[in-house]
């Protein structure tokens, strides 16, 4: 099982976000309300969609592709959200499970494995 699934011209990625956090970051995957999710923590507060944007800059730093790849395709009014990801299916869920194997899919381990 996974926290990600194919479609049409890219990837859905289930997503649980908890905003107001002391630090940006992503997490581990776990189960949440609707199956396995990626946690991910943003610092901006949930007005007006700033943790909304919040989270796609995370992603876009973290996976190193343009912030126009993500688009939160529900949950923009709640924590768990599911994010597409646009581009190649297969690059994207080999780069999630290299991260996953890895334990962690934050900023610095993502820097180390793709460089």
């Amino acid at each position: 099982m996974r926290a990600w699934r194919a479609v049409d011209g890219g990837a859905l990625l289930h997503i649980l976000l908890t905003p107001k956090s002391s630090r940006d970051e992503i997490g581990e995957i776990v189960v949440g309300p609707a199956g396995l999710v990626l946690k991910a923590k943003v610092r901006a507060i949930p007005d007006k969609g700033k943790a909304n944007q919040a989270l796609i800059k995370l992603l876009s730093k973290s996976f190193r592709l343009p912030k126009t790849s993500f688009g939160i395709t529900s949950g923009s009014r709640s924590r768990p959200k599911t994010v597409k990801i646009s581009g190649d299916f297969k690059e994207i869920s080999k780069m999630l499970e290299t991260c996953v194997k890895l334990g962690s899919i934050g900023l610095n381990i993502q820097y180390n494995v793709f460089k």
